[in-house]
């Protein structure tokens, strides 16, 4: 895994809803080899370990990176008073991340903040990709324009019924997967709704690729903080980490616990 620690400005920055924040920053040397899927660990001033952040979308050809996040914490609330112009401390490309195909059929399964790393990753798809994007409410939502501008089929689910289905982001999968088949899913968002959608996939005998959530320290490998349980090949079970080994799996790797 190669990588590099870059000082990024700040070109652009737009608060998406109350929590949400978007920004974008110059690349001279990060933006090289990152491909859709990957993050960066981020440094917020006066701490000291990183933010582990999904990359959202970039431009080799124009050299810039997008991040969105939400403060979860003291870490992103300092991330998020950041202003244009100023200096964003990076290290990446960190991870692995989707091996993408525009030609296939693709489905892209959403939970909250596990929706930004899915806009880059489906932007090249156009038409051939569905979007199926899942928030609390409808003042939760974000991007779903963009999807839709890069022509993706775009599905709402909320919890509460405010906006779109009026339940889980897994039930709109199912529905979609019976009206017609795709060749591929890519799924990014909480635990259990990983879960739900790798059964879904098993049983349909679709490949799902899942995009992990864990608690990082180092995001290199180093600290093992953020181990996760898979199954080998031959059926037997050992631990990988999410920040070197993923935070891209193919489904059926995972140990669901």
């Amino acid at each position: 895994m190669k990588y590099t620690q870059e000082l990024c400005p700040v070109i652009r920055k737009v608060q998406l809803n109350k929590t949400t924040f978007s920004f974008t920053v110059a690349s001279k040397e990060a933006v090289k080899t990152m491909k859709p899927g990957q993050f960066a660990n981020i440094l917020a001033e006066g701490k000291t370990l990183r933010r582990p952040i999904s990359v959202c979308g970039f431009s080799r050809e124009e050299g810039w990176i997008r991040f969105v996040f939400e403060v979860r914490g003291e870490g992103t609330a300092i991330m998020s008073g950041m202003k244009e112009g100023q200096n964003m401390d990076i290290l990446a490309p960190l991870g692995n991340g989707f091996d993408i195909n525009p030609a296939e059929k693709a489905v892209f399964v959403g939970g909250g903040i596990g929706v930004p790393p899915l806009l880059g990753a489906s932007a090249p798809y156009g038409a051939n990709a569905t979007a199926l994007l899942g928030f609390r409410n409808k003042d939760a939502m974000i991007l779903a324009d963009e999807f839709a501008a890069n022509g993706a089929d775009v599905r709402i689910a909320t919890d509460d019924g405010s906006y779109g289905l009026h339940g889980f982001v897994t039930q709109l999968l199912a529905q979609r997967l019976d009206e017609a088949p795709c060749d591929v899913i890519y799924a990014c968002g909480p635990k259990p709704m990983l879960r739900l959608t790798a059964a879904e996939a098993e049983k349909r005998g679709i490949r799902c690729m899942v995009s992990l959530e864990e608690r990082m320290g180092c995001g290199v490998g180093a600290c093992l903080v953020c181990a996760c349980k898979t199954r080998t090949p031959e059926g037997g079970e050992k631990y990988l980490h999410v920040c070197k080994n993923g935070p891209v799996f193919d489904s059926r790797e995972v140990i669901w616990e």
